[in-house]
């Protein structure tokens, strides 16, 4: 496992984004899991987030860890997800989560799929 506390720039999580993941994680379907965020190749920008909820820490995982809440993020997505953040977003349209990347150059109108530079 990779710890992320010792690199210059991280990934960070929302106040909403911590409030749903603690709600989640506290009990119920995914009561002790922990949050995976990824990146993967395709969508309708070039590249597309992924989330999910699991037990397993890889060896090349990022851990970022606060007030109970473990995201994983594996080292591949981590490079392209260094200075982001994640949040959930509940709007008219429905409750979600998604990132913040500034390493972004555009988006798909959904937000989930996205290109860089």
């Amino acid at each position: 496992m990779l710890d992320n506390q010792k690199q210059e720039k991280s990934v960070t999580i929302s106040d909403n984004a911590l409030r749903r993941l603690k709600k989640m994680t506290s009990n119920g379907e995914f009561f002790g899991k922990k949050f995976r965020v990824s990146v993967a190749g395709g969508g309708c920008s070039g590249f597309q987030y992924g989330f999910c909820f699991e037990e397993t820490v890889n060896d090349d995982d990022h851990i970022i860890s606060k007030e109970g809440v473990d995201i994983l993020i594996d080292s591949v997505s981590w490079d392209l997800l260094v200075g982001s953040e994640v949040h959930f977003a509940e709007e008219l349209i429905g409750s979600y989560f998604t990132i913040r990347n500034p390493n972004a150059v555009s988006t798909c109108g959904c937000g989930v799929s996205f290109s860089v530079g």
